[in-house]
C-alpha cells in the first residue's frame, strides 16, 4: 500500500508573504515566505516539505502526469479542492503550488474572512492579471464559508482570474456548493500509513531543521508515537517534540518517555462531518454483520471522541427493530433500557449500558422481516390501496352505530377455544395481502412455523 500523507502546520487568518498589505486590502503577495519558519517554530512547521522530493505519500495524486503534480510543478491550470483529514498536507501542497507559480499568493481563512474580503482579492487579482500576474488564492477550511461566500468565487474561478486552492477536512459533496465543485478538481488526501510516519519521524530526528540528532530515539518510542498519531503526520511530530523536550542532549528518548509525556491517542472524529456519519455507519453495519468486536471498536471511538451518547442509544433502538426484530424481541428491550440508563446515570458510566446493548444486538439472530413488512404496508398505503374499514370492525360505541352497520357481525376471537377464528380484517381490495414474512432465525423460526396456520384460520382456509 502506498504511503499516504503529507503534513501541514495549520494556522488560521490571512496568509501574507513579503510585501503584502493589510488584511483590509487583501492584496496578494509574491512568494511564499509565509510558510518559512524560524528555529523557534514548532517542529511540525520547521519540517514542512519544501519540495516534491520531501513529500511522503500521496502517490495517487503526485505521480507523473497527475493533476496535482502538474500544479505543484507550475504547469497546471485547474483550480483544486483538497479534501482530507488534519495533518495530511493540504497547506503544504498550497505552499508548493504558490512557490511553483512564482506569482501572487493570497491566503484566506473561512474563520475570519467574509464576502467583502473575497471580492477585494478578486478585484485585485483582476487588475494584476492585466499586467500578466496570476493570483493563487488559498482558502483554508472552505467548508466554513457560507453559500454566499462560495458563490462570490464562482466567476473568478470559472474565468481563471484566480487559481483557487481550497482545503477542507469535510466531504465537499456536503459542504461546498455544487457550482464551485464542478469548476474545480476534487483531490482527496489520505492519512499516512505507519511506514510513512516512521519516515517522517526519522527525518525529523536527523534533519538540521528538526532535532539534528541531539538525542537518540529508540525504535519502541517511534512505534508508540506512530500508534498514538493515528495517521496524522503533524501530530506525530508534535508528540515527538513534546517527548524530546524531556530528554537532555545526548540522552535517549525511550518508550517510557513517550508514555510519560504523551498518554492518549487522538481520535479523528468530527461530530458534524464525515467521521460522525462514517463511524456510526460502520458501527451499525458491524452489529448487522454480527461482528461484536468491530461493533465495540466503533462504539469506543465514538465514546472517546465525545459523541452524544443519546445519539448512539437512538441508533441502537432503531437497529433493534430494523435488523433484529422478532428474531430476538428482547433486543429492543435491551436497547431501550440502555437509552434510559444513559439518560439516568449519564457518562462515563453510561458507556457500560451502551456496551451491553451493543453486545446483545451484535450477537443476536438477525431478521429484517419487521422492517420489510412495514415498508410493504406503507407502500400500499402510499399507492392509494386503502379501501374502507370493513363494517364489522368499525367503532360501535355510539348511538346509531347499529343503524349504519358499524360493528354488526363482529366475532370475538376469545369465544373460540383456539383464541382465533375466521374473520376479515383487511379492506376488501387488500384481503389477500401478505406483509410479514418471518425468517427461520432465532425466535422467528417459531413464529414462521405457526404463522401459516394462523393466517389460514383467520382467512377461512384452515
Amino acid at each position: 500500500m502506498a504511503q499516504d500523507a503529507l503534513f501541514d502546520a495549520g494556522g488560521g487568518g490571512e496568509f501574507r508573504a513579503e510585501g503584502a498589505v493589510s488584511a483590509d486590502d487583501q492584496v496578494g503577495a509574491r512568494g511564499t515566505s509565509f510558510f518559512a519558519h524560524g528555529p523557534g517554530a514548532p517542529l511540525a512547521a520547521r519540517m514542512r516539505p519544501r519540495s516534491l522530493d520531501e513529500i511522503v505519500g500521496q502517490d495517487h495524486l503526485l505521480g507523473e502526469g497527475k493533476p496535482l503534480r502538474r500544479l505543484v510543478e507550475g504547469s497546471g491550470e485547474a483550480s483544486v479542492i483538497l479534501y482530507g483529514p488534519p495533518g495530511t498536507g493540504k497547506t503544504t501542497v498550497a505552499s508548493l503550488i504558490a512557490a511553483a507559480m512564482g506569482q501572487n499568493f493570497v491566503g484566506l481563512s473561512a474563520l475570519n474572512s467574509g464576502v467583502k474580503q473575497v471580492r477585494a482579492v478578486i478585484d485585485r487579482a483582476r487588475r494584476d492579471l492585466i499586467e500578466g500576474k496570476r493570483t493563487v488564492l488559498f482558502i483554508d477550511e472552505v467548508h466554513r464559508f457560507s453559500k454566499t461566500q462560495q458563490d462570490a468565487l464562482l466567476g473568478a474561478v470559472e474565468n481563471r482570474t484566480v487559481l483557487l486552492v481550497a482545503a477542507t477536512t469535510e466531504n465537499p459533496s456536503f459542504s461546498v456548493v455544487s457550482p464551485l465543485l464542478s469548476r474545480s478538481l476534487l483531490l482527496q488526501l489520505v492519512s499516512l500509513e505507519p511506514e510513512g510516519l516512521r519516515t517522517v519521524l526519522r527525518r525529523a530526528i536527523e534533519d538540521k531543521r528538526g532535532l539534528d540528532n541531539r538525542i537518540r530515539v529508540s525504535e519502541d518510542a517511534i512505534e508508540q508515537i506512530v500508534l498514538l498519531a493515528g495517521g496524522d503526520a503533524r501530530r506525530s511530530l508534535t508528540y515527538l517534540e513534546a517527548a524530546a523536550e524531556a530528554v537532555e542532549d545526548g540522552g535517549e528518548l525511550t518508550l517510557e518517555t513517550v508514555r510519560n509525556n504523551v498518554n492518549r491517542a487522538v481520535v479523528r472524529y468530527d461530530r458534524d462531518g464525515d467521521q460522525h456519519y462514517d463511524v456510526i455507519s460502520a458501527f451499525i453495519k458491524s452489529i448487522r454483520g454480527s461482528d461484536v468486536d468491530a461493533a465495540l471498536h466503533y462504539l469506543a471511538r465514538m465514546i472517546e471522541a465525545g459523541e452524544d451518547p443519546r445519539f448512539i442509544a437512538r441508533r441502537l433502538v432503531v437497529h433493534a427493530s430494523e435488523d433484529i426484530g422478532m428474531a430476538d424481541p428482547t433486543a429492543l428491550q435491551s436497547a431501550v433500557a440502555a437509552a434510559e440508563a444513559v439518560q439516568f446515570i449519564g457518562m462515563p458510566e453510561g458507556r457500560l449500558a451502551l456496551a451491553q446493548a451493543t453486545v446483545h444486538l451484535a450477537t443476536a439472530p438477525k431478521s429484517n422481516a419487521v422492517y420489510m413488512a412495514i415498508n410493504k404496508a406503507q407502500a400500499d398505503v402510499q399507492a392509494g390501496r386503502l379501501g374502507p374499514v370493513p363494517p364489522h370492525l368499525r367503532d360501535g360505541h355510539y348511538e346509531g352505530a347499529t343503524r349504519v352497520g358499524s360493528a354488526v357481525g363482529y366475532r370475538y376471537p376469545h369465544d373460540d377455544p383456539r383464541g382465533v377464528l375466521a374473520q376479515q380484517y383487511l379492506p376488501d381490495e387488500l384481503a389477500d395481502a401478505v406483509y410479514y414474512q418471518p425468517t427461520d432465525h432465532g425466535q422467528e423460526s417459531r413464529i414462521s412455523q405457526f404463522l401459516g396456520r394462523l393466517r389460514g384460520i383467520v382467512r377461512g382456509r384452515g
